[in-house]
């Protein structure tokens, strides 16, 4: 990963990698499946060359290494026994969000600002939700939110978010905080959550969807890239962070 600065970052009992790059407000990116992939190096590359610093965390797989049907398969597999994540239970914030807000706020007491934005996508595609629940978490975007598994009725409508959690959240849209949501209509991880969105967020609540060409649609920010998302993204990013 050329020109981007590898660090540890400890918060509770948890510990990750991070690699850092830019300068401007910060932003944090999660990665999805399988790991920091070209495609999401790439894209994060796109949010620094806007004018933003930006910090990702290495929470499963490596970096520098293509999706392959093994290295997906091994990275689920690390998903599904970490504690760290929210699976299959519902009403729950995964315990991992605790660490990503204790990073953004590390990122913001150094840089300043108005506040920091937060990206996930797949299984981290909710992540940004649970971290707005601090104030300086000003510019959520969720990219194909995949937790908890969407198995099931409950599942497939279910935020990722404990009930506080949820109520906090919901007044922080109340009071003006857009959140910026993006997904391929026919992909079947995201589950019903955009309507769920939708009940919890209100107005607050900006979806950007495209229609699926393949079974396989799912990345819209990498693997199945969409140029008017990104920029819809990084337009979204400029618009609440400068």
């Amino acid at each position: 990963m050329i020109g981007w600065v590898r660090s540890e970052f400890s918060a509770g009992k948890i510990t990750h990698e991070t690699f850092r790059k830019g300068s401007g407000p910060g932003v944090i990116i999660v990665h999805e499946i399988p790991g920091i992939t070209p495609a999401v190096e790439k894209f994060a590359n796109e949010v620094v060359d806007a004018g933003f610093t930006v910090v990702m965390p290495l929470l499963v797989g490596a970096t520098d290494k293509s999706p392959s049907r093994n290295y997906l398969a091994s990275s689920m597999i690390k998903i599904c026994i970490s504690r760290e994540f929210t699976k299959m239970a519902v009403g729950q914030t995964s315990p991992v969000i605790a660490w990503l807000r204790a990073l953004a706020k590390q990122l913001h007491d150094e840089l300043g600002g108005v506040g920091v934005g937060a990206i996930g996508m797949c299984f981290s595609g909710g992540f940004a939700l649970g971290m707005m629940v601090d104030d300086i978490v000003v510019a959520p975007v969720l990219s194909q939110p995949s937790l908890p598994f969407a198995v099931g009725v409950k599942r497939s409508a279910d935020l990722n978010l404990s009930p506080q959690d949820a109520t906090r959240v919901a007044q922080r849209a109340a009071d003006g905080c857009q959140v910026l949501g993006l997904r391929f209509t026919g992909d079947k991880l995201v589950g019903t959550r955009f309507a769920e969105l939708h009940k919890l967020l209100g107005d607050a609540f900006i979806a950007v969807e495209f229609e699926s060409t393949a079974k396989s649609d799912h990345s819209v920010l990498t693997e199945q890239r969409k140029e008017l998302g990104v920029q819809r993204v990084i337009d979204f990013l400029k618009l609440k962070l400068f």
